[in-house]
C-alpha cells in the first residue's frame, strides 16, 4: 500500500515518514511512504491508496478531500500531537484506518 504525506515543502514531514516507516517495519507491513510538497498533490495522488496532510496545510483539505474523492483516496489531516511529536506508530495507525 501506498501512503502520501503532504506538506508545504515536504521536508518537516520526512521525519514522520522514517518514522511510519519503521512501525511498519515492526509490524512486517509492506508500505511505501513518501512525503511530498503541496504542488504535486494533483498529479501525483492517484498513485497511493490514502493522503495525509501536514497539520499546517489543513486549510487545504476540503479541495484536496475532493481532488481525493476523485481519485478514490481518501485525504485528512495528521492530528497536530502525532505530528508535533513524530509519533510514527499513531500516524501510520491513522493512514490504515482511512484505507478500505
Amino acid at each position: 500500500m501506498n501512503i502520501l504525506l503532504v506538506c508545504n515543502a515536504g521536508m518537516s514531514t520526512s521525519l514522520v515518514v522514517q518514522k511510519m516507516e519503521k512501525e511498519a517495519a515492526k509490524r512486517g507491513l509492506e508500505v511505501k511512504i513518501k512525503a511530498e510538497p503541496v504542488e504535486k498533490f494533483e498529479d501525483i495522488i492517484a498513485e497511493y491508496d490514502v493522503a495525509l496532510l501536514g497539520p499546517q496545510i489543513r486549510y487545504k483539505l476540503k479541495p484536496f478531500k475532493k481532488i481525493g474523492a476523485e481519485n478514490n483516496v481518501p485525504v485528512e489531516v495528521i492530528e497536530t500531537a502525532a505530528y508535533g511529536m513524530a509519533d510514527g506508530k499513531k500516524v501510520l495507525d491513522h493512514a490504515l484506518s482511512l484505507i478500505k
